[in-house]
């Protein structure tokens, strides 16, 4: 399986100021959406095209373009819509599902409790979007979830990742490709992300 980590000067250069503690809400929720767009850009770049014929203001030509009707983006709530504007704004005509999930502040598992995706999600490439893969699970239960609605191809799409996070997640959906900007070292014995950014949805909305 793929793990594909953006290597790029304004990926780092962004993240850098998304990991501080002195960035605020305003800041930090447009630095999520424009990594968001680099990791959709990224995530995108094999995608079909079909030939068709357009007119400039000079001549016809024959030109290549997407089905955005072949593409679902299912963010992981609540964080993972603070990815949602940046990649919408890529493929503005593609569907959106939602996954609710909330962590046991014990176990550290997931809980589902809200799914909701297009009746046709089946047909679709589907791009899950959740800024964290920390321990692995809520991922791997979204990926469960969409499985079970018959989606054939999937891609995980994160701003950080833990090593364990992606381990557990190559164990269970090998054929599941993990984008992010950057793969942390480890996870801390509350199943935080470390250096990480904090909590993500408290930092993308301001909870906390």
């Amino acid at each position: 399986m793929d793990v594909i980590e953006l290597k790029h000067p304004l990926v780092e250069h962004k993240l850098a100021i998304l990991r501080d503690k002195k960035t605020g809400t305003k800041e930090f929720r447009e630095l999520v959406s424009e990594l968001a767009t680099m990791l959709c850009y990224e995530a995108m770049k094999e995608a079909e095209t079909y030939e068709t014929e357009i007119e400039t203001p000079m001549t016809k030509m024959k030109v290549n373009k997407i089905n955005e009707d072949k593409y679902a983006f299912v963010p992981i709530l609540r964080a993972g819509t603070g990815m949602l504007d940046g990649i919408i704004n890529l493929v503005p005509n593609a569907k959106i599902g939602h996954v609710g999930m909330y962590r046991d502040e014990k176990t550290f598992k997931p809980n589902v409790y809200y799914f909701k995706v297009p009746k046709d999600i089946n047909k679709r490439e589907v791009l899950i979007l959740d800024p964290m893969l920390a321990t692995g699970g809520s991922g791997i239960d979204a990926i469960d979830l969409l499985k079970e609605k018959g989606v054939k191809k999937i891609k995980f799409l994160c701003i950080i990742a833990a090593p364990e996070g992606i381990k557990k997640m190559q164990e269970k959906h090998p054929d599941v490709q993990i984008y992010t900007t950057s793969i942390d070292e480890r996870l801390n014995e509350n199943a935080y992300i470390i250096p990480g950014l904090g909590d993500a949805g408290d930092r993308v909305f301001g909870t906390k």
